[in-house]
C-alpha cells in the first residue's frame, strides 16, 4: 500500500522516460560543447519558437534574467514606472529595481487571480507616463489578455508577459508568452519542464533579441580584442542546460496533460468540501495547471491543511505573498490590494508533481478530507 517514507513534492523535476535529455547532453559531451553557447542553445531557441509560435528567442540563465533583459530592451531608465501584478513571485518585480525603475503594483481579480484589467485602466489614468507593463500568468493560469493588450496598445506602452509558470498554457487558442512585445519562460527545477536552471526571452522583434544576446554575453563588441561599449551581463544559457531543455520540450504536452489530470482529480474529490474552492478556469483559457491551488473560506484554515500534509511527509505551500505586503516592496504604490491579500491569506498550493501516482493522490485527498470530519 501507500509508503510514507517517500516524500511527496509540490513540483519536482521530471525527466522523460525515453531519456531524450541524456541524448542531447551526451552529444554535448561527445562533441566537447560544454561551455555556454553551442548547438543545443541555438536549437533550443528555435524549438521553443516552433512550439509556441514566437518569432525569435534568446536562451538565458534564468527567467529572472529574461525579465531583466526585456526591461532593458524596453529602455527602462531610473525612475521610470513599471506596472506589475502584486500577486506573483518576487522575480517578476525584482528586475524593475535592477534597472532602477519604480514598480506600481496592480491587484488581481477573483475571476483569474491575475492582473485586474479594470485596475490596470485606473493605473493608466493615474500614471500616464508609465513605461512598461508586466503581466503574469499565475500558477499556469492565463491572465485575461484581450483587455490588457488593448490598454497597452491604446497607451502605446510595451507589454512584457511573465509566462514563467505558464509554458504550454493557451489563451483563446494561442500560447501564453506570445501576446506581448516580450514573453518570458522559466525552466527552474520546479517548473513544468526544467533545464535545472534557465529561462527564455521571446519576442517578435528580431533586432531586440539579437541585442539581448549581445548584452547577455558580456556585451562584447565585434573586435579582435576584448572591447565593451556597453554594460554587459553573464546571462546566457549553457549548452548542457539547453540539451536538457530540448529533451524536456519533447514531453511538454505529456506534462501539461498530467498537470490537468491532477487539477481534475482534486476538483472531483475536494470541491464538495464546505468552504473549499479551486483556482478558477475560464472558458477562454487552457491553463497548464502548473500548480493546483485551493482557497479555504470556512472552519478549516490553510495552516491546518499544510500541517496535516507535512505530518505525512507531503509538501504544500502558501500562495505567493503579494508584493505590496513584502517588507522590501511595501514602500511602493498599489492599485487595489484586497483581492491578492485575500487569495494569499486563504490559499494553499497542493502537491502537483507530475510523478504523482493515483495512490498518492488519493492519500493526499484523504489527509485533507479528514480535516472536515473532525
Amino acid at each position: 500500500a501507500y509508503c510514507m517514507d517517500k516524500k511527496i513534492y509540490l513540483s519536482s523535476p521530471h525527466m522523460s522516460d525515453e531519456g531524450y535529455e541524456k541524448e542531447f547532453v551526451n552529444e554535448a559531451f561527445d562533441t566537447n560543447w560544454i561551455a555556454p553557447l553551442g548547438p543545443n542553445v541555438d536549437a533550443f531557441e528555435k524549438e521553443i519558437c516552433e512550439y509556441t509560435g514566437a518569432k525569435c528567442a534568446a536562451a538565458l540563465s534564468a527567467g529572472t534574467a529574461a525579465i531583466h533583459m526585456a526591461l532593458k530592451a524596453v529602455g527602462i531608465k531610473p525612475g521610470d514606472i513599471v506596472f506589475c501584478p502584486s500577486l506573483t513571485f518576487s522575480a517578476s518585480a525584482n528586475p524593475i529595481i535592477y534597472e532602477q525603475g519604480t514598480p506600481v503594483f496592480i491587484d488581481s481579480d477573483y475571476k483569474t487571480w491575475n492582473m485586474d484589467p479594470n485596475l490596470l485602466a485606473e493605473a493608466f489614468e493615474k500614471y500616464p507616463d508609465v513605461k512598461a507593463v508586466i503581466v503574469v500568468h499565475l500558477y499556469g493560469q492565463p491572465a485575461d489578455l484581450d483587455p490588457i493588450v488593448k490598454l497597452c496598445k491604446e497607451h502605446n506602452v510595451p507589454l512584457i508577459e511573465d509566462a514563467a509558470e505558464s509554458l504550454g498554457a493557451k489563451y483563446k487558442g494561442k500560447y501564453t508568452g506570445t501576446f506581448g512585445d516580450y514573453g518570458i519562460f522559466s525552466f527552474n527545477g520546479n517548473k513544468i519542464i526544467t533545464t535545472s536552471g534557465g529561462g527564455m526571452l521571446v519576442s517578435p522583434y528580431e533586432e531586440r533579441i539579437q541585442k539581448v544576446r549581445f548584452w547577455a554575453t558580456q556585451a562584447r563588441d565585434k573586435a579582435r580584442h576584448y572591447q565593451h561599449s556597453e554594460l554587459g551581463y553573464n546571462y546566457r544559457m549553457s549548452n548542457i542546460a539547453a540539451g536538457i531543455g530540448r529533451g524536456q520540450l519533447k514531453i511538454l504536452d505529456q506534462r501539461v496533460a498530467k498537470k490537468r489530470e491532477i487539477y481534475d482529480f482534486y476538483k472531483k474529490t475536494l470541491s464538495q468540501l464546505e468552504g473549499l474552492s479551486l483556482m478558477p478556469i475560464n472558458d477562454w483559457s487552457e491553463p497548464n495547471c502548473w500548480l493546483t491551488v485551493i482557497q479555504l473560506h470556512g472552519k478549516v484554515k490553510p495552516l491546518d491543511v499544510m500541517l496535516a500534509l507535512e505530518k505525512e511527509n507531503i509538501e504544500s505551500r502558501p500562495v505567493w505573498k503579494p508584493m505590496h505586503l513584502q517588507p522590501y516592496f511595501e514602500k511602493y504604490n498599489i492599485i487595489g490590494g484586497d483581492v491578492s491579500k485575500d487569495l494569499f491569506e486563504n490559499g494553499v498550493c497542493l502537491p502537483s508533481d507530475t510523478k504523482l501516482t493515483e495512490e498518492e493522490l488519493k492519500h493526499i485527498a484523504e489527509v485533507i478530507k479528514k480535516l472536515w470530519a473532525k
